[in-house]
């Protein structure tokens, strides 16, 4: 399979997006470590390329204030247990500007108490900002983990009007 990559410049870092023909397969921030970026895309022919299926301008527009933008913008991981991908989907489903918790999610999820494997799936999702894992929040508003960092999170939260107490 042949893959699209678009780097993106965005006021919390520069940004790789790959994609395939009819959807973005992984959001990655260029800082972090090749392994992950050869272990999801390895095996596949990457293409630069200035856009593809319009996430570029989706991005442009969500930075530049229209939090709505990403809704639309199409994503399937390549890989990913089933339970992950249960987990990734239900993230869509998180509006911007609005927050959950590990364990509400995994409640969502007919799974109550397994907010620790929710927690390890948000971790692993490949597609961040697009698939939002930075909208599930601790108990008592508390942030913990994300991927591209914790200011990051605090920022697109911040970015989104998400209320933090």
């Amino acid at each position: 399979m042949k893959l699209a990559r678009i780097d993106v410049a965005s006021p919390i870092g520069d940004l790789q997006v790959y994609c395939t023909p009819s959807a973005v397969a992984g959001l990655l921030f260029v800082e972090r470590d090749r392994t992950e970026i050869e272990q999801q895309f390895g095996a596949m022919e990457v293409e630069p390329v200035m856009e593809a299926l319009g996430v570029r301008h989706a991005l442009d527009r969500y930075f530049g204030g229209d939090i709505q933008a990403l809704e639309e913008v199409p994503a399937a991981a390549l890989h990913g247990t089933a339970f992950q991908r249960e987990v990734w989907a239900r993230l869509r489903d998180i509006k911007p500007g609005e927050t959950t918790t590990y364990g509400a999610l995994a409640k969502r999820l007919g799974r109550e108490g397994a907010q620790r494997a929710v927690g390890a799936a948000n971790g692993a999702n490949p597609i961040g900002l697009i698939v939002p894992c930075h909208r599930v929040i601790g108990t008592a508003n508390k942030l913990t983990g994300y991927g591209g960092g914790l200011d990051r999170k605090h920022w697109l939260l911040r970015h989104e009007g998400a209320l933090l107490v």
